[in-house]
Formats: C-alpha cells, sequence, structure tokens
C-alpha cells in the first residue's frame, strides 16, 4: 500500500469491495501482482455520489469493485486517472464513451465473467424446472407423506429458451442450454448474429422471446436504453406457465411489474441473482413470495470466477501502467490520439 498522491503508480481499491488491508468481498484477488510490477496499491475509504474530486486525486487508475458511479464531469477533475477497471463484465454509472474522449481507459473482465455466470443462469434453470424449492420445502417441513407428489418439475426436452442479451454471456449460456435439448432463441440489440448462426439460434424480437419461451434469461448489459425493458407489457405477454431468469442487473427489469406478476401467478416463477436497488429493501414485498428464487448478485462467485477476473484485471492495470493497451478495452474507438497514459500511435495494443 501506499499513500495517494505519491510519485509511484498508484490504484485506488474501491470500499464498496475491499477491505482496508486488501482482501475483497470476492476473496484474494492477488494484489501482490500488483506490488511485484512496481505498483502501489490503496483501499480508498467508503464514497459516495456525488464523489468530490479531491478524494480521488491521487491516483493513476481506480478498481471498481462495485457500482461507484465515475461521471466525465467528475474525471475531467482528475488528470493523473488514466484507467478504471471494472471488477467484472458490468459497466453501469461509467461511461466509457465520455471517459475515452477524456483519455481515460475503461476496462472490464468480459472473457473471466462468461463461463461462471452462465453457470449461474443454468443453475436457476435447473432448480425451476425442478421445483427444488418447493421440494426442499416440503422436507424440511415435514410434509414428506402429503406433500411429496405436488411438486413435480417440467422437463426441460424440447422447450423454449428465450436470451435476452446474446453477447459473451447470452451465447454461453446458449451453448450450455443446448445442451439439455432446448430449443434456444435470442434477442440482441448489437447483432450477435455470427453466434447465433454458429450455434443455431433463431435471433428473433423482444415479443416473440415472451410470447414463446418457457423460459427467459436475461443476460443484456445495463445501458439507460435498457433499462426496463422487461416491463408490464413483456410479463404480460408471457405464458403462465413460463419462467423468468435474471443474471444481468436489476434494473433490466421493472421489479414492480414482476412482483405483481408473481404474486398473482401470470406466470409460473422467476429466478433471480440481481435487484433494483440493492440490496433490497427488507419489506420488499417479492422478498416474500415462495414462486422465487433469490441469490444475492452473487450466484458466480466462485473459485475459477475469483481466480479468473483477479489475472484478467490486475493484468489489465499493469499493461496500462506500462503504456500499453490491454485487451478489453470498452472505449478504445473512442480514445484520444494520445491517451493520458501514452501516445496511442506508439502505444502496445494487447
Amino acid at each position: 500500500m501506499t499513500t495517494p498522491g505519491s510519485d509511484s503508480y498508484t490504484v485506488g481499491l474501491t470500499a464498496d469491495g475491499a477491505y482496508p488491508d486488501g482482501y475483497t468481498i470476492f476473496g484474494d484477488v492477488g494484489l501482490e501482482r500488483l506490488t511485484d510490477a512496481g505498483i502501489s496499491w490503496v483501499v480508498m475509504p467508503e464514497l459516495h455520489a456525488p464523489v468530490p474530486p479531491e478524494a480521488l486525486a491521487g491516483y493513476d487508475a481506480i478498481l471498481s469493485f462495485g457500482h461507484m458511479p465515475f461521471p466525465v464531469d467528475l474525471v475531467k477533475q482528475l488528470p493523473r486517472l488514466k484507467h478504471v477497471a471494472r471488477f467484472g463484465a458490468g459497466y453501469d454509472g461509467i461511461d466509457p464513451v465520455g471517459l475515452g474522449a477524456e483519455g481515460v481507459l475503461v476496462t472490464t473482465t468480459p472473457r473471466a465473467v462468461r463461463g461462471p455466470v452462465a453457470l449461474s443462469g443454468l443453475t436457476f434453470l435447473l432448480a425451476l424446472s425442478h421445483r427444488l424449492i418447493e421440494n426442499h420445502r416440503v422436507t424440511a417441513t415435514g410434509q414428506w407423506a402429503t406433500e411429496r407428489g405436488k411438486h413435480r418439475g417440467i422437463g426441460l426436452a424440447g422447450r423454449t429458451v428465450g436470451i435476452v442479451g446474446f453477447g459473451g454471456i447470452g451465447s454461453h449460456f446458449a451453448e450450455l442450454a443446448l445442451g439439455l435439448g432446448v430449443r434456444v432463441i435470442a434477442h440482441d440489440r448489437f447483432g450477435g448474429t455470427e453466434r447465433a448462426t454458429q450455434l443455431g439460434v433463431d435471433l428473433v424480437d423482444l415479443e416473440m422471446i415472451a410470447r414463446q419461451s418457457d423460459f427467459v434469461v436475461v443476460t443484456a448489459a445495463l445501458t439507460d436504453q435498457s433499462h426496463h425493458m422487461i416491463d408490464a407489457a413483456f410479463i404480460g405477454q408471457m405464458k403462465p406457465s413460463a419462467y423468468l431468469i435474471s443474471i444481468a442487473r436489476g434494473g433490466l427489469i421493472d421489479q414492480r411489474a414482476l412482483y405483481e406478476a408473481l404474486r398473482d401467478h401470470h406466470i409460473a416463477g422467476a429466478g433471480l441473482d440481481v435487484f433494483e436497488p440493492e440490496p433490497p429493501a427488507p419489506d420488499d414485498p417479492l422478498l416474500k413470495l415462495d414462486n422465487v428464487i433469490l441469490s444475492p448478485h452473487a450466484l458466480c462467485w466462485t473459485e475459477d470466477f475469483t481466480r479468473d477476473v483477479s489475472a484478467s484485471v490486475m493484468e489489465s492495470i499493469i499493461d496500462v501502467s506500462h503504456g500499453r493497451v490491454p485487451a478489453a478495452v470498452l472505449n478504445r474507438a473512442t480514445l484520444l490520439e494520445s491517451w493520458r497514459g501514452a501516445n496511442l500511435a506508439s502505444a502496445t495494443v494487447q
């Protein structure tokens, strides 16, 4: 660790995921890699929006574990900042285009999260289709004799799984699901045509996803345009026997509309790893329903998740500290010709 503002290349870790000694909610993320590369790090104090510029003035890079916002107006007041590195794939609260115009790289770890997040979606799919929670409750409450046969699973062969968002996670989930004998359809705002063709997945509009799917799996990125894309109208078009699974961001779903549909059994159930807001309020009625499986935005946090995401994010920080452009840059196209870390013309592009 070091004192922010020192001459050494310094990384600030956000306190929404890191403790003062550098251990994190994800476990040991390998900060010794930074130390071995001559990079100093410090866990910042807990900050809330609007973040005062002076609190970030001494850092060359910020390693963000949660959802700390980085508005462009703030970054303009941080001439030393070169890099915002997200631990994970989501970047809500960060404007990559705007930061790129200010010469600040924004990186995520898409390849490292792809497998664990897709597997968390598969976990929900299997648990819901086999009525796992209901059967657990029957056993745990001693209702074996009277309730044992009332919660039979629906089976998956021949069912339709609709994926909303067909990027890295969505396409990886599709590959896993296809092995179960289901039909997969998908909707993606950014294309996804090549990968869909490779897998034999039909790309369709949102209405067809809602109407035809037995399971809707949401993996899209949260942006201003995608906020509440799963709204009352979408949910109202779903089959009464259908399930909704979200492993992306809570803001993609109108949570009130979902609650009402679950409460009134207009859809069969849901599996949610994400919420709006997070954490949900203790009196949120969604928490009281018996046809929803909930997880605290942590279902993908496995040992391999921490290992692979840590390796990816540390590599990107080390690259930028040496004037190299790392692989997973969100705003490569909008960076200035001379960014704050190096001249792009002479920089090594990974």
